[in-house]
């Protein structure tokens, strides 16, 4: 499957596979995902499928929102011509797959579960990592800090130097600094999948899974291990 599923990590805990040997896994709660909309080259110039997650209350949604997945009856889609829509509740986390074609054979207002990964083996998940706010070099980059010998004063977790002489008189960019540590983008590949359950949507996968508990998090099939 081409398109993935969007989910919250609910924490790790451990289970026995097959052979009695236990297994440290990530539980993921993947779904239910509403298609939202179905992306063509011919409208859209690309082909892709946009999934939602999580609902938003109504009263916390902005007309956009709930115009986005339901049909409000406004001039302007009176006016327009008519776009298929969902017909569900505002979501919280909406993400877009792209596909290689339209052969995805996915509707506007259908709904994915874990069910759409049986048979997959290694999954890439999606998350953001905790976010540790403005940190120095230490925490950031893992730096040792000056010595703390006699006549150090004051400068034990300082950087040191970071620039140069009059050539080139500037810093090079991508210097390791203190600076944004954390809340960044990352995607944990290649990681097995132990265990599907359709009835309460939960996923096991063996290993960690970036980011906090009860962080959103995207689940797709492998895209160097298809087997």
């Amino acid at each position: 499957m081409s398109v993935g599923l969007l989910g919250r990590k609910i924490g790790m805990t451990q289970v026995y596979d097959a052979d009695g040997v236990i297994v440290p896994v990530t539980v993921i709660e993947a779904g239910p995902c509403v298609v939202l909309q179905v992306r063509s080259k011919e409208k859209d110039g690309y082909d892709a499928v946009q999934v939602g997650f999580d609902d938003r209350p109504r009263g916390k949604a902005s007309r956009a929102q709930r115009g986005h997945v339901a049909a409000l009856g406004g001039r302007r889609q009176q006016s327009g011509a008519a776009v298929a829509k969902a017909e569900c509740e505002p979501k919280r986390f909406i993400r877009e797959f792209r596909c290689a074609d339209s052969s995805h054979g996915l509707q506007v207002g259908q709904v994915l579960g874990p069910a759409a990964l049986e048979g997959v083996k290694f999954l890439d998940v999606i998350g953001t990592t905790r976010g540790h706010g403005f940190t120095g070099v230490m925490v950031r980059h893992n730096f040792g800090g000056l010595g703390a010998s006699h006549g150090v004063k004051r400068v034990h977790r300082s950087p040191g130097s970071i620039g140069q002489s009059a050539d080139p008189s500037r810093v090079f960019p991508g210097t390791k600094m203190a600076g944004q540590y954390g809340n960044e983008r990352v995607t944990v590949k290649n990681l097995r999948l132990v265990r599907v359950d359709n009835d309460s949507n939960v996923l096991l996968v063996r290993g960690a899974v970036p980011g906090p508990n009860g962080g959103y998090v995207v689940v797709r099939r492998s895209a160097k291990n298809r087997s």
